[in-house]
């Protein structure tokens, strides 16, 4: 049996990256992750990164390419990012969160983000200051 992928969304826009800051499970609650979720049976990653997106931020995106890397989960999911174009939309935490933040390259040091989170991040910043 092959690992559940969960996609993370690196949300690029103006020269920023989009931080959110987690309500839920209790153990994450408070800290910042790159928002999206579960790919579901017969998606896509890309396809479960609009999805999702579009449910947790209510914004339209494009995918562009995925991170290098995988990063293992609890219950046997692994963690793919991809970074994505906001196409329409302003964000708002619709679910799983409760404050979105906007962050420059320089910026993305300043939150607490969950440790599987922090490789692609840095990745994300790193495209982004170029």
């Amino acid at each position: 049996m092959t690992d559940r992928v969960v996609v993370g969304g690196a949300l690029l826009d103006a020269g920023r990256l989009l931080a959110a800051r987690r309500t839920a499970p209790a153990a994450l609650a408070g800290r910042w992750e790159l928002p999206g979720g579960k790919v579901e049976p017969g998606e896509t990653p890309q396809d479960a990164l609009v999805r999702e997106l579009r449910e947790e931020l209510g914004v339209t995106v494009a995918p562009l390419e995925r991170v290098p890397g995988a990063w293992p989960l609890s219950g046997g999911l692994t963690l793919h990012v991809w970074t994505a174009r906001l196409v329409e939309g302003t964000p708002r935490p619709l679910q799983d969160h409760d404050v979105l933040r906007w962050l420059l390259p320089s910026e993305t040091g300043e939150v607490d983000w969950l440790d599987q989170d922090r490789p692609a991040v840095e990745w994300a910043a790193r495209t982004l200051a170029r």
